[in-house]
């Protein structure tokens, strides 16, 4: 597919949109269902090899369908660029896990410690490739004909990275939001459209007062039924070698019994805070991160509303449930009809062949039609929301930008593919 292709469902949609404000959506979400349907499909006889394609065809379509001012972006990278960065990434990371794989077995401190030593090199290293990877997709993405680009220290940034993450987690998530407007700092400062330098404004401390009772309702009764889980038990009872035969009564002098109830309710109203307060939270951190956006003398503000990334998660939810359905029916025909056809011929062995790899296409199946309904819903939903919420301010400054910066290389795409911390 190519960018000309992705537009063309764009221009017949922006034929009929009505004039709006300087940055619209124009994409047909009907074309992006049938690209990721046929993705799917590919994905599947591919075995996971077609994503470079659809990664980029997906780029595509939602860039070449954003309008800013009358005049759309454009995505200029290409599949065998993703697919040679991923290769390129592969080559680094296999003698490096082999390094870790030969170090665990060595005997003395470093053995002990390889663990952790692996677990924080890689972490670093998945920062980097955050940081390098954002740098490939900018300088693929083109207004006017003037490319995006990066620049600054990745390794710097990964340090950044890990130093924030280590705090989010010290806290339980309070340092959140000072982390993200010092990571996004960093980011936007090294950030360019042409000559035109960027910067991000948004401070932390609105974000986290805004944030503040969301945390007290998710946070601190997930960690209170956590800890009265883990004391419910006796460990001395659990851990002593004898049992008694009366399993209720050893349930009771265990522990377990009361450590099950506190796990459960501390599930269920950990589950309830995710869905209740998740599109709330989003949709804050998405208005507060777009409304602190800025590229000289361009503003950049949001009025995105909580109520639009409530629709995005509903229709989701919608999509999904009427797909689960299918997707039982299909797993009790494979676990009924399969055997029972195979069975009449008295192969027992190529019965059970035949329904493990029938269980196993429904998996499969199962997996793809999640992905796709959530690229479909909420990728594409947040997309067209996030874009449409922009509100521009000082857009003049963009009619004298200087070409400037120049492609980078895809292997940190590669490597954020290969980590999976990649974005789109």
């Amino acid at each position: 597919m190519t960018v000309l292709d992705a537009t063309v469902p764009a221009a017949q949609a922006g034929l009929a949109a009505p004039a709006g404000g300087p940055v619209r959506f124009v994409g047909d979400a009907r074309f992006f269902w049938r690209l990721l349907v046929r993705g799917a499909v590919l994905l599947m006889f591919t075995l996971g090899i077609y994503r470079f394609w659809l990664t980029t065809d997906i780029r595509r379509f939602l860039w070449s369908d954003t309008e800013l001012l009358g005049e759309t972006f454009e995505y200029t990278g290409t599949a065998r660029e993703l697919l040679l960065g991923f290769v390129m990434a592969i080559a680094i990371l296999v003698p490096l896990y082999t390094a870790f794989f030969f170090i665990a077995l060595s005997s003395g401190p470093i053995g002990e410690v390889s663990g952790l030593l692996s677990f924080l090199l890689l972490a670093l290293l998945g920062q980097y490739a955050i940081y390098r990877a954002r740098r490939y997709r900018l300088t693929r993405t083109v207004y006017r004909g003037v490319r995006f680009h990066q620049t600054g220290s990745a390794w710097r940034y990964g340090v950044c990275g890990i130093f924030w993450w280590g705090m989010i987690i010290l806290t339980l998530g309070l340092a959140y939001p000072f982390a993200q407007s010092q990571l996004e700092r960093f980011k936007m400062r090294n950030t360019y459209y042409g000559d035109l330098p960027g910067r991000f404004e948004a401070s932390g401390l609105p974000l986290f007062a805004r944030g503040l009772l969301m945390w007290f309702l998710a946070v601190v009764p997930s960690t209170a039924g956590l800890l009265a889980t883990l004391d419910a038990v006796d460990w001395e009872t659990l851990s002593a070698p004898g049992r008694s035969d009366d399993a209720l009564s050893w349930l009771e002098t265990s522990g377990l019994a009361h450590a099950v109830v506190y796990a459960g309710v501390t599930l269920i109203w950990l589950a309830l805070a995710v869905a209740v307060l998740y599109p709330i939270f989003q949709a804050m951190v998405l208005r507060w991160w777009v409304s602190g956006l800025r590229f000289g003398d361009v503003v950049v503000t949001s009025r995105l509303r909580t109520a639009q990334v409530y629709g995005v998660y509903a229709r989701f939810l919608g999509y999904a449930l009427l797909f689960t359905l299918v997707c039982g029916v299909l797993l009790v025909a494979a676990l009924y009809a399969v055997p029972a056809v195979i069975e009449k011929e008295d192969h027992s062995l190529l019965s059970e062949i035949v329904a493990t790899a029938a269980l196993v296409a429904v998996y499969v199946i199962a997996a793809l039609g999640y992905s796709t309904i959530h690229q479909a819903t909420v990728r594409l939903g947040l997309w067209r929301c996030v874009v449409e919420s922009v509100e521009i301010q000082g857009a003049a400054a963009l009619d004298h930008v200087a070409a400037a910066g120049e492609p980078s290389s895809p292997i940190g795409e590669g490597l954020a593919d290969a980590l999976n911390v990649g974005g789109l």
